[in-house]
């Protein structure tokens, strides 16, 4: 059910993630949100770690805002944006210390920053039946949502992903980890959407790293399954979107040859969603015209306009090109402008993620004002703001 981005023209926002401020030096370890913020340093930093990064977005101009996953651990590679949930789902216990599956092609030997990064992967056993724990998503949500009067979107991993990097020990079947873990899942979100939150996005199900690489055991059919069943009555109540990108871990591409989306468009079609993001900044958008092409009209889609891999920040001309290019094969009222992923808690520093969000609605607005729409207000743009000049 599109909430937000019903009847809205080139609406702005970005994945998810930004960088962590510095002084923002608390983590989770663990625990559960609620108990966590029981803790006066962590709440105090949290909560204006939070108002920092919506500050940054209103200021750049965005309209749909995020809570720049400020519930993930300052650690290695982003691990926690999948430890945020192994470490609140019961039946995961212990750690594991080796390589999750993946179908990435990335070598990952001594003397590639892959390496280390899964290093530092160490996540949980599945040891029992995965059950929804304290993930607390609402509670989390509400932290931001009650801060702006924007609407802020809330994006987490989705199960089939988590399953990439557990240890099973329990179910000796992958499809049965995959298919628990969107159940569980699934409860989580549906309590999230209960709560208010206008957009839901689930991130990177494993369909396009997979299909036609790691397809065997668990086929494209089974992923569109087990994704709608993770998402299953949530349109009712929020707007869904699905994230996908080609990776993200210390700001890198899992892969080290060129991978391409076209052969997983036909089940992204399948998914129960409003909205699917690509990647198409980081290739120079020449998969734009097969995202139109593949997708239903029925669902709108965001590309990325601005890398999350380099700190060259995009001029805004190249950001209009860009929108401009996809304009050529879809309508208006069906693109969303958006970064091609989260800029991650240690990727870049935050000069550069808020100059990218400022260069991505500068951007768009010479679109708008080529469309006669009327442009957003950038904040940070405005001259009389300038301290100089």
């Amino acid at each position: 059910m599109l909430t937000v981005s019903k009847d809205r023209v080139l609406l702005t926002t970005i994945t998810g993630s930004l960088p962590r401020p510095h002084w923002f030096v608390a983590n989770l370890q663990g625990r559960p949100f609620s108990i966590a913020m029981t803790d006066i340093a962590f709440r105090e930093q949290y909560t204006d770690a939070v108002a920092a990064y919506l500050s940054d977005q209103v200021r750049a101009g965005l309209d749909l805002l995020t809570d720049g996953d400020a519930r993930c651990d300052c650690d290695v590679g982003g691990r926690s944006w999948f430890a945020y949930a192994t470490e609140r789902l019961y039946g995961l216990e212990g750690h594991h210390v080796g390589r999750g599956r993946t179908a990435s092609s990335r070598d990952k030997v001594a003397g590639d920053i892959m390496f280390e990064v899964l290093e530092t992967r160490v996540l949980p056993n599945v040891r029992g039946g995965v059950r929804r724990g304290p993930l607390e998503y609402a509670r989390v949500w509400k932290v931001a949502q009650r801060l702006t009067r924007k609407p802020v979107k809330f994006g987490a991993i989705s199960g089939q992903m988590i399953a990439t990097g557990v240890h099973d020990e329990h179910y000796g079947s992958r499809r049965d980890l995959v298919m628990a873990l969107a159940e569980a899942m699934n409860e989580e979100l549906v309590e999230l959407a209960d709560a208010g939150c206008p957009v839901i996005q689930v991130e990177e199900p494993a369909i396009h790293g997979m299909v036609g690489v790691d397809d065997k055991e668990v086929t494209g059919e089974f992923l569109v399954e087990a994704f709608n069943r993770e998402v299953r009555g949530l349109r009712g109540k929020a707007e869904v979107w699905c994230h996908t990108c080609w990776g993200n871990p210390a700001a890198q591409r899992t892969e080290t040859t060129r991978r391409f989306y076209k052969h997983a468009l036909r089940y992204f079609d399948e998914l129960d969603v409003d909205v699917v993001t690509f990647e198409a900044a980081d290739n120079g958008g020449d998969e734009i015209e097969s995202f139109a092409k593949g997708l239903g009209a029925d669902k709108k889609i965001a590309i990325g306009v601005v890398s999350h891999r380099t700190l060259q920040v995009e001029r805004p001309e190249a950001v209009a090109s860009l929108i401009r290019r996809a304009l050529q094969f879809m309508p208006p009222e069906r693109l969303i402008v958006s970064t091609d992923c989260g800029f991650g808690r240690q990727g870049m520093s935050r000069l550069h993620a808020f100059y990218k969000m400022v260069a991505l609605v500068r951007g768009t607005n010479i679109v708008r004002q080529e469309l006669g729409l009327p442009p957003a207000d950038i904040l940070a743009a405005d001259p009389k703001g300038a301290l100089i000049g």
